[in-house]
């Protein structure tokens, strides 16, 4: 089985985030970039039918441009045995996918995780998947492989639901698919060696501009009240919350 993992290279959450030219470019300096965690997810779970599957191999895939690199062999560090990068600034998510989708073809699953943590746009997989003319299925918390039938649990509003599917597919993983894995050294040292190959990007079809970058507004002060004092509460939460 030939499994493909679709990860991205995204700021980690305890990362100062600010911007530059007068809002317009995300400002990088000082920022510490991961695999993002969903990503991690199918990854772990991609290594996981590895080893529990003999022949399977696992490449992993990432549109970026070279200080993605680092990401990658972290990647490959964990268990992958290869790897791809498009090397092209991932803009917007159809271009994401089209870019993904080019290089698809001939695995039998393709696993990524169920949204990035930067823009949480979550479509990515459905995208991929309707553009190889295959089942695409997110949230997935848990994946089994059987021969050519793979089951699965997603989740649904209110609760789960339990999916069977053939291969190929596309599954947008989260918790609890697998547990994490942290590269070891001989992971490490190996991973400077597996093939990292760079592809330029086909076409250039972008269809997302950003103008402008804003931060959140700053929160409000905090304002204590009593908890012997109801009428002021109230009267607080009525003329200043508008909540009553």
């Amino acid at each position: 089985m030939k499994i493909l993992v679709c990860i991205s290279h995204v700021p980690d959450t305890t990362s100062k985030i600010n911007f530059t030219d007068n809002g317009t470019k995300f400002d990088t300096n000082g920022v510490q970039f991961i695999i993002g965690p969903y990503d991690d997810y199918a990854l772990a779970r991609a290594i996981e039918l590895k080893e529990a599957i003999a022949g399977t191999t696992v490449t992993v895939i990432n549109v970026g441009l070279a200080d993605t690199e680092p990401t990658i062999r972290k990647a490959l560090a964990i268990g992958a045995d290869d790897a791809i990068r498009v090397n092209a600034e991932p803009t917007d998510s159809f271009f994401v996918a089209s870019q993904i989708a080019a290089h698809a073809k001939g695995y039998d699953l393709v696993l990524m995780g169920r949204e990035s943590i930067d823009y949480n746009g979550g479509v990515v997989h459905a995208m991929v998947g309707e553009l190889l003319g295959i089942p695409s299925l997110s949230p997935v918390m848990k994946l089994d492989v059987e021969g050519t039938n793979v089951k699965m649990a997603r989740e649904i509003e209110g609760g789960k639901e339990s999916v069977e599917a053939i291969l190929p597919l596309v599954a947008g993983c989260q918790e609890p698919i697998a547990e994490w894995k942290i590269p070891n050294m001989r992971g490490i040292m190996s991973a400077r060696t597996k093939p990292l190959m760079v592809v330029e990007a086909s076409g250039n079809d972008k269809n997302v501009v950003t103008q402008k970058f804003e931060l959140p507004a700053a929160k409000g002060a905090v304002k204590m009240i009593s908890a012997d004092n109801v009428a002021e509460l109230v009267t607080r939460l009525k003329t200043e919350a508008k909540v009553l």
